[in-house]
């Protein structure tokens, strides 16, 4: 998204793209593994008996195909990767891209790791984290490595990335309740209970058109960013869902699966709306 954004406002570079995207991929890598360490030692993978293609973790771990230690190094290993190309990006196009790169590895490691472990502190925390970390960092930075400069519409079209990608986890988080109840972990569906939670999701999901619409209402967006409204029927159905089977988790995958589309669906389209953007002019 922030490549492409870049890219119709005249500024893009395949060479530091490339190891952009080299450097988030690593990121996310290491976020992952790290994640289903730190759930092994905390025993939440360990309890968790209602698996889903979406959540439970990897199962990697404890399937032994391979040792936690293994987990963890490699995780560390991805982080490394990603933080020796940030810092290189920080030094050839200037600093912001370190800070918004360290926060962004702060938010990955420790929205689940110890001491001080995101998801832990308050309800809601952890998604925010992940949102955050996943979208608007993202967007930013990816941005800012092609211009060396910030716009107000790069910082705003991170907001429905960002919702689209929190609601992701969230629904995942639903059928996880019991074992991060044991675990300790302060997800909302925890401390709210199922079907309370189901506002929350709402609330992301909305928020993410919402921020659509408004942008180009206001002239922030080129009014082609309007073809991700396209998504909303999907938007629709996914939430119906999860109004319905919150509590039935068999019912509730197909929901899990729609949001994630939602997701690749919304980000390819605004993709897509900012190049017919730069071929009209």
């Amino acid at each position: 998204m922030g490549a492409i954004l870049a890219w119709r406002d005249g500024y893009f570079h395949w060479g530091y793209f490339l190891l952009t995207l080299v450097g988030i991929v690593c990121v996310n890598a290491g976020l992952d593994m790290s994640n289903d360490y730190f759930d092994h030692v905390a025993g939440t993978d360990d309890v968790n008996e209602t698996l889903t293609p979406f959540s439970g973790g990897s199962r990697v771990i404890q399937e032994g195909v391979v040792t936690a230690r293994q987990v963890l190094v490699a995780s560390l290993a991805c982080y490394a990767v990603g933080i020796a190309i940030g810092l290189y990006l920080a030094v050839t196009r200037g600093w912001p891209v370190l800070w918004l790169g360290l926060i962004g590895v702060f938010l990955a490691f420790f929205h689940n790791a110890p001491p001080v472990r995101i998801y832990n502190i308050a309800p809601g925390l952890g998604e925010l984290a992940v949102g955050i970390g996943c979208g608007p960092l993202v967007v930013m930075g990816t941005y800012y490595v092609q211009a060396q400069q910030l716009p107000l519409e790069a910082i705003l079209v991170s907001i429905p990335v960002g919702c689209l990608i929190a609601a992701v986890l969230y629904i995942n988080e639903f059928p996880d309740i019991e074992a991060d109840r044991i675990a300790g972990k302060k997800t909302v569906p925890v401390v709210v209970g199922r079907r309370r939670a189901v506002v929350g999701y709402i609330a992301l999901i909305i928020a993410s058109y919402a921020s659509i619409l408004v942008g180009a209402l206001l002239g922030i967006f080129p009014y082609t960013l309007l073809i991700a409204l396209l998504g909303v029927p999907l938007a629709f159905r996914a939430i119906r869902g999860a109004q319905r089977f919150h509590s039935d988790t068999p019912q509730l995958i197909p929901v899990m699966a729609a949001t994630i589309q939602l997701h690749l669906m919304t980000g390819v389209l605004l993709c897509a709306g900012y190049v017919i953007a730069g071929v009209l002019g």
